[in-house]
């Protein structure tokens, strides 16, 4: 009688592969997103199913049209971003960058 083994793989690790230099280098692709005043690039630089919780707006928005949708009216206001305090994150599998 012979027992099964299963083998679980670990996970690559973020660690690894992204850097805070390069987390941070996102918001930097974002806010130049914003500069162009185009809505279908900024709305591009968010993933398959974002989740947008608009400060100008109460929806939240999980999906390309409505994320550009947001965008469409807010970069009428000409925004762009600056990170004046912020700290980066990196854990197994994800990164975050508050500030």
């Amino acid at each position: 009688h012979k027992r099964a083994v299963s083998k679980v793989n670990k996970p690559a690790r973020v660690k690894d592969s992204i850097s805070e230099q390069e987390v941070r280098g996102l918001f930097e692709l974002w806010n130049s997103a914003l500069a162009t005043g185009d809505s279908r690039v900024v709305a591009s630089r968010y993933s398959k199913n974002p989740v947008l919780l608009p400060t100008v707006k109460d929806d939240p928005r999980t999906d390309y049209d409505s994320v550009k949708d947001y965008f469409d009216t807010f970069l009428l206001k000409k925004p762009q971003g600056t990170i004046l305090d912020g700290k980066v994150h990196i854990g197994d599998g994800w990164a975050t960058d508050m500030g």
